[in-house]
């Protein structure tokens, strides 16, 4: 479940996490330091906005950036 935090996220909001989410420039702590959630709610929103297909790729892109750049989502 989300917190409290992200349920009092407009719809603008999370449609701007999820752009900044699927940009493979910006990481998950640049999206904490401006909306102050964390990578699990980052997750939650994606997994309840996108289709399953395009949230399952995302995350294997995830996976695979952060397999090469120790920073990187």
């Amino acid at each position: 479940m989300l917190r409290e935090k992200t349920k009092n996220l407009t719809s603008e909001q999370i449609s701007d996490i999820i752009s900044m989410a699927l940009s493979d420039d910006i990481s998950f702590d640049s999206i904490k330091e401006i909306y102050g959630i964390n990578s699990d709610d980052i997750k939650k929103i994606m997994k309840d906005n996108i289709s399953f297909g395009s949230y399952k790729c995302w995350r294997e892109r995830v996976k695979k950036f952060t397999a090469r750049r120790q920073y990187y989502k």
